[in-house]
């Protein structure tokens, strides 16, 4: 027996292969949830059959927190039972309809999803921030037929209210009544109809294949896409917090947006582990804590944003005194990554990576701090994919003499990409061939393969961690959102003084993203509005979109397709010692764009103005 040589062996493994046990467990995590995947593929077991196994092992455990109310899994099947009766009443929704929901964060999101997956339809998740234009192309193009509104939102409906009855648009706003010709109410409803399951039958035709939701995501045309997510691909997100460490003992604490994948991924892995969700309305650095202790949190949901607004709190003697044990997101910055754990306790931070459309994913189980995961071979195995030499002037990827494209070396920054198969699909955007087309790259390593193109630039470190660097293409990232720059400027471009804009985004210290800048020409005769400008595009953009800076300049260059170059106006930013045009900023407090002098810049960057 050479059992002795055990010790020696894991010593000798630990300095010639520092990550091997960790990259074992990494890999049985990783085949733990891949069977699982296949056993529930082989059984069609969605998220809702576990939610109805869940209310029957545990009807009285609460499921859902929020404000001061408490509702149990048993609850919350009355209510989703309310809601499908209600639904189904109308007439008006069938088996396999999809129905557009624009509700922020509340219980009766819960309800209505799971209401909708019982009659065997799926939601299309609306931003509640969108307006106009923006509101009406989402709504098309999920090819609903019923929109269910919250009643703080019916203003929003009602701009564009005549379109959608030309359309033939049932519209239900989640209040007991309404004044407004051509609006239904819904919650009174839910008190006329019985809370009784409804039939397992009702929902017959429903697979993993089956769309769940639709989530919609900003792109490259200006407009948002909407991402569809079935039921198994809403599995294989709801096992991320799994596959982290959460527990059916957790608490899980919610303020992002539930329409986005990041916190729908939460209230899924919640049901996934018969847990319970603590819900907020919104985002608070000065609650979020006090919430923790409240409801006794044990997990938290995170954008990259949220970890730096609460590192930038004023410290508390009671930073460290709560419960929570598990973060679990991405976008977290390296120096806010060990910011928070040395001031807030060592919580375990799990970052992922992956966007709703995307067929590829990462998961840092290993604490490095900054990645985003680790280019295993397993990941390779199962789901393909290489990181690509890409040249950002052209936006385009960089190819050999024989047309097809070579893979990054360590260290360096590429393209990830992410080959397109039956057991990593891409599906692509309902009602959108072109962009969805848009997102594939062919012959890629060889004649006939496909891949997904993320849109992301990452490098891979000599110990083969995944560290995401920057988007590409027509979109930036800013307060925890894509942010398209052509629907910016197509807002900008009709201002009255405005006549043509080139949007863009800009690094500023100490901030998550880009900011929005915008270099902009003027109509003949006519002054920059700073006035008018700020209140047009506050009133049509949502405030993540909206620029913080604005160029003036005398007419935008062009390439001969007639298209914005953005590349030496990114890089000259904002900085008035190298803009020799006139330079605005937004003045959120004084509602008003005015000139960014060097004291302001100086202010900007030391952290006096913030955004």
């Amino acid at each position: 027996m050479l059992w002795w040589l055990l010790p020696a062996a894991a010593v000798w493994i630990f300095f010639h292969y520092r990550y091997f046990f960790q990259d074992v467990l990494s890999v049985l995590t990783k085949l733990r949830i891949y069977r699982r995947l296949l056993k529930y593929g082989e059984t069609n077991y969605t998220v809702l059959e576990r939610f109805v196994d869940a209310v029957k092992a545990h009807p009285q455990k609460p499921m859902l927190l929020f404000g001061g109310e408490t509702f149990t899994y048993r609850e919350a099947e009355q209510l989703s039972n309310r809601v499908a009766r209600v639904l189904l009443q109308t007439g008006h929704v069938q088996q396999g309809d999809t129905v557009a929901v624009m509700v922020g964060n509340q219980p009766m999101f819960v309800w209505l999803w799971l209401g909708l997956v019982k009659l065997g339809c799926s939601a299309a998740l609306l931003n509640i921030h969108v307006r106009s234009k923006s509101l009406l192309h989402c709504f098309n193009c999920s090819g609903a037929k019923t929109l269910l509104v919250a009643a703080e939102l019916q203003e929003a409906v009602v701009e564009v209210l005549p379109t959608l009855l030309q359309q033939g648009v049932m519209v239900y706003i989640l209040a007991d009544t309404t004044s407004v010709e051509g609006l239904h109410s819904f919650t009174d409803k839910m008190n006329q109809v019985s809370s009784a399951s409804l039939p397992k039958d009702m929902r017959s035709s429903l697979t993993l294949a089956s769309p769940a939701v639709f989530v919609y995501t900003s792109g490259t045309t200006g407009l948002p896409k909407a991402a569809l997510v079935t039921h198994s691909r809403l599995w294989a997100m709801a096992l991320l917090p799994c596959a982290s460490g959460m527990t059916s003992q957790d608490v899980i604490y919610t303020c992002l947006p539930l329409y986005h994948s990041s916190a729908f991924l939460g209230m899924a892995a919640t049901i996934e582990r018969g847990a319970t969700m603590a819900l907020r309305t919104k985002f608070s650095a000065s609650q979020f804590w006090d919430d923790c202790r409240k409801y006794d949190v044990t997990v938290i949901q995170y954008i990259g944003e949220i970890m730096r607004y609460l590192c930038n709190t004023p410290q508390k003697a009671n930073d460290r005194n709560h419960k929570v044990r598990l973060a679990v997101g991405n976008g977290i910055r390296a120096d806010v990554w060990r910011n928070f754990i040395q001031r807030f306790g060592n919580i375990r931070i799990t970052e992922f990576y992956g966007a709703t459309e995307a067929n590829v994913s990462f998961l840092n189980l290993y604490g490095k701090i900054g990645a985003v995961g680790r280019d295993g071979y397993l990941n390779k195995k199962l789901f393909p994919y290489a990181v690509i030499q890409y040249d950002v002037d052209k936006e385009q990827p960089v190819r050999d003499l024989n047309g097809f494209c070579m893979e990054i070396s360590k260290g360096e920054s590429g393209l990830l990409i992410s080959k397109i198969s039956q057991r990593a699909p891409f599906l692509g955007y309902a009602g959108d061939l072109k962009q969805t087309e848009k997102k594939r790259l062919h012959n890629v390593f060889v004649e006939g393969d496909v891949y997904f193109n993320s849109g992301d630039l990452v490098t891979i470190d000599k110990d083969d961690f995944i560290y995401f660097k920057d988007r590409v293409g027509d979109t930036f990232r800013w307060k925890g959102e894509n942010v398209a720059t052509t629907e910016v400027a197509d807002v900008l471009s009709k201002a009255e003084c405005i006549a043509e804009a080139s949007v863009y985004g800009v690094e500023v210290p100490g901030q998550e993203g880009r900011a929005g800048m915008a270099a902009v020409s003027l109509r003949a005769g006519r002054a920059f509005d700073s006035s008018a400008v700020f209140q047009h595009v506050s009133s049509l953009l949502p405030s993540y979109a909206r620029p913080h800076f604005i160029r003036i300049q005398t007419s935008l260059e062009v390439t001969s397709t007639f298209k914005h170059t953005k590349v030496k106006l990114t890089e000259e930013g904002f900085n008035p010692n190298h803009v020799k045009d006139p330079l605005y900023f937004m003045d959120e407090r004084e509602k008003i764009y005015v000139p960014l002098t060097l004291d302001a810049y100086t202010a900007v960057l030391s952290g006096k103005i913030r955004f």
